[in-house]
């Protein structure tokens, strides 16, 4: 018994020392002593690892820290375990991620009697205080202050607030002001602590439309998520069918709230229906919007082996071998949709309140300009044929400002040379080559040398 308290009484001290840093946490409760060895063999008794984890919860939702629990399940931990490396990391890196209780469900799993739920905040009817308020926080650069605020009015429904404070911030200091206000209002809405890990995200993949024949909106968000081009820690839902870049950027603060929680429920967002498709082929641009739900849950198990929180990666970390993996292939399923739907070209998954940046500076880069795309895109398919089957690579030598494109198997063989004079070049010739990596792979040396 004293053992039993002396863990006990260091998880609460260690709990109590991270709590402020820590919004949520993810707890693991076991049934039986036969679940407890299969997940964490070696474990101290089933009695004390649940005592461990009661204490803990107590001592962090103290601190307002929010609580998940998962119940653990032999079956699914095993299934979950099949093809990865067993090891003591892996085993604490296991989410149940069908069944996370939250909330009230999450402390009667642990035998404990829920706390009472949070007031909401109040807000007086009158909006002119609580505008005044927002602009104050924005302002002071103060972004908890600001945030806590935001989605309090977005819970709320307050477009009436933010309306207001617009056109208040706009008479003070100007349009630019308002419109980075109405940015930062956007991307609050677009993101929040919901959904089934906790945090959830509208996101938005455009896309360069071939004028012919739109592809199949559904199946190429399917593509890109079968492709496996995510993080393991992120799970993205795309909606089928094709949203209009224009409709994007009329929607205000409080309707993007609305469409992250008509995608949590499962739901058609009403505030964002389905565009033309001959329409957006015409202008050029879809988009896909989907659903991102972030599962990297802190883990208790994870901090009590360091016995403190992970180091936050730094701001300039270099890219790690997993990322440019995973740049690869998602340039290799570009490359692959562009081939399979006749010239359109997905950009990159952004968050909603982002689309126009992104489609602007994809046009910045082209120069506003796609054919020359299209007929390196004909030129590399014409070399396929030839290469039977072989990869095709293509090494690129800049002329002055015209570009010399060289195709050759990926064991050496030359297929064809195209040159292409500036004026016909949708970009500067040196920049050329990160637009084709699209569709085809781009290498400094001729294959062989």
């Amino acid at each position: 018994m004293p053992e039993n308290e002396d863990r006990v009484g260091q998880a609460v001290a260690l709990a109590q020392d991270v709590g402020e840093d820590l919004d949520s946490i993810l707890l693991t409760t076991y049934p039986d002593a036969e679940t407890l060895d299969t997940l964490r063999p070696g474990a101290p008794d089933l009695a004390t690892v649940n005592a461990v984890t009661r204490a803990v919860a107590q001592a962090l939702a103290a601190q307002g820290v929010e609580i998940f629990v998962q119940v653990a399940d032999r079956a699914a931990f095993r299934r979950w375990m099949q093809g990865r490396e067993d090891t003591p990391a892996m085993r604490r890196a296991w989410i149940d991620r069908g069944r996370l209780l939250r909330g009230a469900p999450a402390f009667r799993a642990l035998g404990l009697e829920p706390p009472a739920a949070p007031r909401p905040p109040g807000f007086g009817k009158a909006p002119g205080p609580i505008a005044d308020r927002l602009i104050t926080a924005f302002e002071a650069e103060d972004g908890g202050a600001f945030d806590d605020l935001a989605q309090a009015l977005l819970a709320a429904e307050r477009q009436d607030v933010l309306d207001l404070a617009l056109r208040k911030i706009a008479a003070r200091h100007g349009d630019d002001a308002a419109e980075e206000l109405e940015d930062t209002l956007l991307a609050a809405a677009e993101a929040a602590r919901l959904g089934p890990s906790g945090w959830a995200q509208v996101v938005a993949l455009p896309v360069a439309l071939p004028a012919a024949r739109p592809p199949d909106a559904g199946a190429m968000g399917e593509s890109l998520v079968a492709a496996g081009l995510l993080p393991d820690s992120l799970e993205v839902r795309f909606l089928p069918g094709w949203r209009s870049p224009d409709a994007v950027a009329e929607l205000s603060p409080l309707a993007v709230r609305r469409i992250l929680l008509d995608l949590l429920a499962g739901a058609e967002p009403a505030d964002l229906p389905p565009g033309d498709t001959d329409q957006l082929a015409q202008r050029g641009f879809g988009v896909l919007v989907g659903l991102q739900v972030d599962w990297s849950l802190p883990i208790w198990d994870d901090i009590a082996e360091a016995g403190d929180l992970p180091p936050e990666p730094e701001e300039d970390a270099v890219e790690t071998p997993e990322e440019a993996q995973r740049a690869e292939m998602f340039d290799r399923w570009r490359g692959a949709t562009f081939e399979a739907c006749e010239g359109c070209v997905p950009l990159a998954i952004v968050p909603l309140s982002e689309v126009d940046a992104e489609i602007a500076e994809f046009m910045e880069e082209a120069g506003g300009q796609t054919g020359s795309l299209t007929e390196i895109r004909d030129f590399v398919a014409m070399a396929r044929d030839e290469a039977r089957g072989e990869e095709v690579v293509c090494r690129p030598e800049v002329l002055g400002d015209a570009l010399e494109l060289s195709l050759y198997t990926a064991g050496g063989r030359f297929l064809d040379s195209m040159t292409l004079a500036g004026d016909r070049l949708p970009a500067p010739a040196e920049e050329v080559p990160r637009l084709i990596e699209a569709f085809v792979r781009v290498v400094r040396d001729t294959p062989g040398n």
